[in-house]
């Protein structure tokens, strides 16, 4: 994840002197570990960032914060290549219209959040009576492929010992995470270590499933692993696992979508949070470093009923790309971070806050660490057919406006959604390759309304 661990402070490579990039874990040149090198004392793997109280205004006492301001009187505003969630066209899932010029929220679970609708109510998601479960229609879980005997990829004779090196000649082999591809039915999603990073902290899950009423239900999990806490790919596996599992089993017997996501996640940061509790095993190069809660994010979309469901917690983002590209696109999500922070307090307009370098510091995550679970959720119901793209920040720094993620999408995305994903993954490696990226499309069918009697 982007900003979110410990960075080599060195100039150039101490082994090679081969220039570094802030970020670069080992050297691209000579393959030096750079975790090695003394570094600054470690902080926590992400900052909580509060909003000013009254007197913000006022010279700082002793011990507290200095905020930024921002440059002026029109700072808060977003920049024109913004987009909330209000210019998505439709409605909610009580019927009402999305926010826009009445000024209505979208609604979203906040800490007093009811855990169940109450049936009948104007949120009750009606479904007919519940069948029986259909997991059988399958998981992608977790986006970690299952384990199989390989043959070494440089002598093509031995066999790959359990530790990852060919037991004929000794070579070591590229890791099963480091590029995943999976295409289930109408999603897809691809992931990839990146062009930086030593191992894929990020992970996946897609699936699909059947509502009661007999109509499909499509789930997509994306997770990033918070590279400074430990065992991060870890921690990816799990969330991403635990959320998908959580879905098939809820949203077959009726719950509602939304309230099946909250469920999600919440079950995902149960499984995470269960690993804190294991012994630890990380490799050789990280015992020397102080160990954190394992951590990530998650973000993930359910298309299923007409509506279209997002939930995440963290800085990974969901983004609406119409099928009809002379529609605008749309970012569904809102990140946790601090550049989030300041353009939301007034602080600073988003142009000055992700030009920051404290930008990317997450302030919500999955973790035993955190400070306290605050999942978010939004439901719409798109009036036109789009492609639902959810991705972890390896992408969208390289595609952050909606405007800019839709031109990154091919164009036949919507009936090849792998293809589309492909596409992307290679959009960031061409741009850097900095981070893992990892991203799924879903595409989202609205049935055109039939023609009128003439």
């Amino acid at each position: 994840m982007s900003q979110s661990h410990q960075q080599a402070s060195l100039p150039g490579c101490p082994s090679c002197a081969e220039p570094l990039e802030p970020g670069d874990r080992f050297c691209g040149a000579c393959g030096c570990d750079l975790s090695a090198v003394p570094a600054p004392p470690d902080d926590r793997p992400t900052v909580a960032v509060g909003v000013p109280a009254q007197g913000a205004g006022e010279p700082a006492a002793a011990g507290q914060v200095e905020w930024p301001r921002a440059s002026g009187a029109d700072g808060s505003d977003p920049s024109a290549t913004t987009h909330r969630p209000a210019d998505l066209p439709g409605v909610d899932s009580g019927g009402k219209p999305l926010p826009g010029a009445d000024g209505e929220a979208v609604r979203l679970d906040g800490p007093d959040a009811p855990q169940d609708p109450a049936p009948g109510g104007p949120d009750d998601f009606e479904l007919a009576a519940p069948a029986p479960r259909a997991a059988e229609h399958g998981a992608a879980a977790g986006g970690v492929p299952a384990a199989a005997a390989k043959v070494c990829v440089a002598c093509r004779s031995g066999h790959v010992d359990a530790d990852g090196y060919c037991g004929n000649c000794g070579h070591a082999q590229p890791r099963e995470r480091d590029h995943m591809e999976q295409e289930l039915g109408p999603v897809a999603a691809v992931s990839d270590r990146g062009l930086r990073h030593h191992r894929n902290e990020d992970a996946f899950a897609v699936s699909s499933t059947t509502l009661p009423d007999g109509s499909p239900a499509v789930v997509a999990i994306v997770c990033d692993g918070v590279s400074s806490a430990s065992r991060p790919d870890e921690a990816s596996a799990a969330a991403a696992s635990a959320a998908d599992a959580s879905l098939l089993e809820s949203l077959p017997r009726g719950t509602h979508p939304q309230q099946a996501m909250h469920e999600a996640i919440v079950a995902a940061s149960e499984a995470v949070n269960s690993l804190a509790q294991q012994p630890d095993r990380a490799s050789e190069h990280e015992r020397h470093r102080r160990q954190n809660a394992p951590a990530c994010t998650l973000v993930g979309a359910i298309a299923a009923g007409g509506l279209l469901i997002v939930g995440w917690v963290g800085d990974s983002r969901v983004y609406w790309v119409p099928e009809d590209r002379s529609h605008p696109p749309a970012r569904l999500t809102e990140d946790d971070s601090w550049a989030a922070q300041m353009v939301a307090a007034g602080l600073m307009n988003e142009a000055e806050a992700y030009a920051d370098e404290r930008a990317h510091a997450i302030t919500g995550w999955l973790g035993a660490d955190a400070y306290e679970l605050e999942p978010h959720t939004a439901s719409f119901k798109p009036d036109r057919s789009g492609l639902v793209v959810v991705c972890t920040d390896g992408l969208w720094n390289y595609a952050e406006a909606p405007a800019e993620m839709a031109a990154a999408v091919p164009a036949d995305a919507y009936e090849r959604p792998l293809h589309g994903a492909q596409v992307l993954v290679g959009h960031a490696l061409d741009g850097g390759g900095h981070d893992n990226v990892t991203v799924a499309l879903v595409p989202f069918a609205v049935a055109a309304p039939e023609p009128g009697p003439s």
